[in-house]
């Protein structure tokens, strides 16, 4: 798998249907809002063949913090490693170096993430969220 930083190489269309139909985390998402989000933040896709098949999407600012969101692998090529080398390009990049916190929230991948230093919050009491599940959904 080839990865890429470039967004003219993001197929958004691709995307948008994967967040607003199959995640559990956007359904329902407009296309203004994941264009939106990809204006806005640092972004990975990969691709066999030409073909995007795997997207992650960083909110940093590239000194101290970052978020990593919206990753996904097409259900048609999980389980072949691309996830992990699609983490390994994100957390290799020049600009996410150095920051003091990595931030993401999964309901399905913790052993992924695991491999990658993530670990539940030291300190949970600390954090605090302001959460609005089903927003895209009306």
């Amino acid at each position: 798998m080839r990865i890429s930083t470039d967004k003219s190489e993001l197929n958004v269309p691709l995307i948008h249907q994967f967040l607003s139909e199959q995640s559990y985390w956007a359904k329902g998402i407009p296309r203004a809002t994941v264009d939106k989000s990809i204006a806005h933040s640092l972004c990975f896709g990969g691709y066999l063949d030409g073909q995007q098949i795997a997207f992650a999407r960083v909110v940093s600012d590239y000194a101290t913090f970052a978020n990593l969101v919206d990753v996904f692998v097409l259900p048609s090529e999980r389980g072949k490693g691309y996830s992990k080398a699609l983490m390994a390009a994100v957390f290799d990049h020049p600009e996410l170096q150095g920051l003091r916190r990595f931030m993401l929230a999964t309901s399905d991948a913790h052993s992924l993430y695991a491999q990658f230093g993530f670990t539940a919050p030291a300190n949970p009491q600390v954090f605090m969220e302001r959460h609005v599940p089903g927003i895209y959904i009306h």
